[in-house]
C-alpha cells in the first residue's frame, strides 16, 4: 500500500524509552523526560515531515526487573496522508522485564503505539495503532533486538507478523560522550516496496544535571515512492540533533 510510513529505534534511544537490555536496578526508580528533536526519525523514517518535534515521557523501573513507561511525540505523517485528517500525537505505552544471566543482559516486553484520535483508516482502511512484542540481548557494548508486530503494522493492511531487527553498540568515549552505531532491517509483510534497511551513527553528550544532547547521521534505502508524502522523501539521509532533560 503506497505512502504509508513506518515509524526508528533511534528516537527511542535518544529521547525516551531505553529500548535495550539493562541489568536490574538496585533500587526502584521513577523518572521523567522532556525534549525536542530537529526531526523525529523512527527506524530511519521521518515521522515529522523532516521538521522538529516535541517529545516526553516517564519510566518506572522496579528493582525486581519489571518496568513500565509511556512516551509521546508530535507527528505529521498521518495527517500528511491523503484522506486522513486526525492524528498529530503518538503515545507509546510499554512494559517488560530486564535481568542478567552471567555476562548477558536481556530485555523482553510489549509496546503499544497509540496515535491519538487518528482516522488513518479513512485513508488506508486500517487503523494506524500497532502492537509489538520485543526481545533484546546485550553483551558488553553490543545489543541485538528483535521486534514482532502482533497486529497490522502502522496502518499497512495484512501486515501482521512484520518484524524489525537491529544491531547497535554503545562506546564510551570519555568526558560524557557516547558513540552509538546502529543498523536495522524493517520487514513489512505483504506490502510491496515497504521493507528496507536503516542505519545511524549517534554521538551523545551528557551535559550534567539531567541534560543531554545528541547529534546523529541517519539514512535508509527505503523506496522513495512509497515513503514520500507531500513531495518529501521521509527516508532520506540527514542529520538529527536533539536535546533532552531527565528528572
Amino acid at each position: 500500500m503506497k505512502n504509508i510510513l513506518v515509524p526508528s529505534l533511534l528516537t527511542l534511544s535518544l529521547l525516551g524509552m531505553t529500548g535495550v537490555a539493562q541489568a536490574q536496578a538496585a533500587e526502584s526508580t521513577l523518572s521523567f523526560n522532556a525534549g525536542v528533536v530537529s526531526d523525529y526519525r523512527y527506524r530511519g523514517i521521518s515521522q515529522s515531515r523532516l521538521e522538529p518535534a516535541a517529545q516526553g515521557g516517564f519510566d518506572y523501573a522496579d528493582k525486581s526487573g519489571f518496568y513500565v513507561g509511556a512516551w509521546g511525540s508530535s507527528i505529521k505523517w498521518i495527517k500528511d496522508t491523503p484522506g486522513a485528517t486526525k492524528g498529530s500525537t503518538e503515545i507509546d505505552l510499554y512494559g517488560g522485564y530486564k535481568s542478567t544471566v552471567g555476562d548477558l543482559a536481556y530485555d523482553v516486553g510489549f509496546l503499544r503505539y497509540e496515535y491519538l484520535s487518528n482516522n488513518y483508516a479513512s485513508a488506508s482502511g486500517v487503523n494506524a495503532n500497532t502492537n509489538e512484542v520485543y526481545g533484546a540481548v546485550t553483551y558488553g557494548v553490543f545489543t541485538a533486538k528483535y521486534s514482532h508486530a502482533i497486529s497490522n503494522l502502522f496502518g499497512n493492511a495484512n501486515s501482521k507478523n512484520s518484524y524489525y531487527v537491529d544491531l547497535s553498540a554503545a562506546f564510551d568515549m570519555g568526558n560524557g560522550l557516547t558513540l552509538t552505531p546502529h543498523v536495522g532491517y524493517q520487514s513489512v509483510k505483504n506490502v510491496a516496496n515497504a521493507s528496507y534497511t536503516d542505519y545511524a551513527l549517534t554521538l551523545a553528550k551528557d551535559l550534567g544535571n539531567g541534560l543531554s544532547a545528541t547529534v546523529a547521521a541517519v539514512g535508509t534505502n527505503a523506496d522513495e515512492g512509497f515513503y514520500s508524502l507531500k513531495g518529501k522523501y521521509n527516508g532520506k539521509t540527514g542529520a538529527v540533533v536533539g536535546l533532552k532533560y531527565t528528572f
